[in-house]
């Protein structure tokens, strides 16, 4: 697995600064860390890109707004969440009965709620996780991040990462263990 890395802390303070060469590489170097944590959060492939999107029109639009540059990842997968989330609560309209007839439509809308809300579930475990071991597991399972690289970029040793990752799947296991068909 190719390992990608957020911008520098040079790009994004230039691009908070104004600089549109910079606003670009950043938007560009984001752009596959939020679509990878969307696809990990939303509840359809669609849904993700366009959170993934509506995160990146936020950090176009709103750089300048970014207190600390440290705090961009973070700031992004909360756009990304919320807009998961806000997709899932939103109303959907049905065009047409599909071919199979209404019963074969409340069976599939019965499964996609169930899937949402147990998407919606998982989020609300890891955003209850406390900011050290959430750290750690969104970077290491989310972003896909190699154990080093996630120790090297937190400032811990492998053996600290390791015990804050299984502290939190621990955790996170826990609070979805009484879904249907529970997490083991």
């Amino acid at each position: 697995m190719v390992e990608t890395g957020w911008p520098d802390e040079e790009v994004i303070v230039a691009a908070r600064g104004g600089d549109r060469d910079s606003l670009a590489v950043l938007v560009a170097g984001a752009h596959p860390n939020v679509r990878r944590f969307a696809h990990s959060l939303c509840a359809s492939p669609e849904d993700a890109e366009d959170a993934a999107q509506e995160a990146l029109i936020v950090l176009y639009r709103r750089i300048g707004m970014l207190r600390a540059t440290g705090a961009l990842a973070s700031w992004l997968f909360r756009i990304v969440r919320n807009e998961c989330l806000r997709r899932v609560r939103a109303p959907r309209q049905l065009a047409a009965e599909p071919p199979g007839g209404a019963l074969e439509l409340a069976d599939s809308a019965e499964q996609e709620a169930l899937r949402r809300l147990d998407t919606e579930r998982v989020a609300a475990a890891i955003s209850a996780l406390p900011a050290d071991q959430r750290r750690v597991l969104v970077m290491r399972d989310l972003q896909g991040l190699g154990g080093r690289a996630v120790a090297e970029a937190l400032g811990l040793s492998t053996a600290a990462m390791k015990s804050r990752l299984h502290r939190a799947r621990a955790a996170v296991r826990a609070e979805l263990a009484d879904l249907p068909g529970g997490v083991r």
